[in-house]
């Protein structure tokens, strides 16, 4: 790579709560590359003017985050197969002008799993939402061949959608309902929306009452600042065990790294200025 200065965004809003510029700039430093890492905080009506900003050549490429993750897809040159079979994309690269559009949410989701020594095959799992991430979350676990995945969404015709998109892989059967259906026999509960996030729109919310949330259960919320969500102190409180959405984001972040670069993304020290950050 050339040294003149290049950059990558993240395009998304809110941004106020992001930790992608500091762990993506350390890998970039680490690696000494002349890139700078910059937040592009993107409402719906300027979307299609960042992603002209992608295509120049001093863009390598993006991040995107809510609420762009399933917008994006129409305006990409070109999609690669999970991301096309997920409906949704966290990462765009810049190849001379053309768009592609990958996803790592699904790898990082399983990844963080993985580390936490969670079991996924014939778990009876929970996905609270139904936007991009939530996207990734469903196929990962249906990839993964959990025995029974609820979707529960606000909104339940997007579930729906979600759940014909799980269907039409061939892989397993899939419930959908209100949030306020859930019935609290998983084993495993992902949240997917941004309830809790620092600097959202319910900062101080929980997408769960305390009884739909089993004692055995693994609850995982994607949210990941602040570092325990009220959803979480709720688990805990009801004695489940809980996992933080920062290592989701840094390996997602680390996959989209190497796909921009080519190069072997340095986890340990991308995972430890990010959580330096979260507790500073």
């Amino acid at each position: 790579m050339h040294r003149e200065s290049r950059v990558v965004g993240l395009i998304g809003h809110p941004l106020g709560h992001s930790l992608s510029p500091v762990f993506q700039q350390a890998a970039f430093d680490f690696h000494r590359l002349a890139l700078r890492y910059e937040l592009w905080p993107t409402p719906a009506t300027e979307l299609l003017d960042v992603l002209a900003r992608i295509r120049r050549a001093d863009c390598l490429g993006a991040n995107v985050t809510i609420p762009h993750k399933v917008a994006v897809l129409a305006h990409l040159d070109e999609v690669d197969r999970t991301a096309a079979e997920i409906g949704a994309v966290n990462t765009i690269h810049n190849q001379g002008g053309r768009l592609k559009g990958y996803n790592t949410d699904a790898s990082g989701f399983a990844r963080a799993l993985d580390e936490a020594r969670f079991a996924v095959r014939n778990c009876r799992a929970l996905v609270v939402g139904a936007g991009g991430a939530a996207r990734a979350v469903a196929l990962a676990l249906a990839w993964q061949e959990c025995a029974r995945l609820t979707i529960a969404a606000r909104r339940v015709d997007a579930a729906r959608d979600l759940k014909r998109s799980i269907a039409a892989s061939g892989r397993i059967e899939v419930r959908v309902c209100a949030i306020d259906e859930v019935c609290g026999d998983e084993d495993l509960i992902v949240n997917c929306t941004s309830v809790g996030m620092k600097g959202g729109t319910a900062p101080d919310a929980s997408p769960l009452a305390d009884h739909q949330i089993p004692s055995g259960a693994l609850v995982y919320d994607l949210v990941y600042n602040p570092p325990i969500t009220p959803l979480l102190r709720i688990a805990r409180s009801r004695g489940a065990r809980v996992l933080g959405g920062l290592p989701m984001l840094v390996h997602q972040g680390a996959a989209a790294f190497t796909i921009w670069t080519n190069l072997p993304a340095p986890v340990p020290l991308m995972l430890a200025r990010a959580e330096e950050t979260l507790t500073a």
